[in-house]
Formats: structure tokens, sequence, C-alpha cells
């Protein structure tokens, strides 16, 4: 199933995009392992974010379209939960 993307979630994208590159410059001029370790730290929170945001975004239409076509929405839950999981 497609999803429509919002800008919310790409901004969040071009945000991790502006931190990679900073950690890239840092990497660059040798900076201490400890400041780029602690930049990768937050990019990989902000992809945990941006994963965790697309699966509830996604999984409220979901329940959404289920529950207007008078099926169980159970299962989609159930499938979120797995992908986020899976993610980590």
């Amino acid at each position: 199933m497609s999803m429509t993307y919002d800008d919310d979630v790409k901004r969040r994208l071009k945000r991790m995009e502006g931190q990679i590159r900073g950690i890239l410059k840092m990497m660059e001029e040798e900076q201490d392992c400890k400041d780029v370790v602690s930049q990768l730290s937050a990019v990989r929170s902000a992809a945990d974010k941006a994963i965790a945001y697309v699966v509830a975004v996604n999984l409220e239409r979901c329940i959404t379209e289920e529950k207007e076509a008078g099926r169980d929405s159970s299962k989609m839950v159930k499938q979120a939960v797995e992908l986020l999981v899976k993610s980590r």
C-alpha cells in the first residue's frame, strides 16, 4: 500500500541530511571521536523518530480505511508493531 509523505517527515529527513554533512565535515577536520559519535547518535535518534512518525501516520490512515470498510484493524496494528521492532 503506497503512502503520501507529508512535509513534516521530509523536513525531518532534510535536517538529518544536514547533520550527516556536518558529521562528514567533522571527520574531514579530524575532530574528536566522542563528538563525532555524539552527532551520529543524534542522527540515529532522529531516524528512529522519523520511522515512528511514518509508521504512526500510515497506521492511522490504514485503521480508518479498515473501519470504513467494516473490517478488523487489529492485523494492521500488529504489522505496525512488527515494523517498529524490526527497524531497531
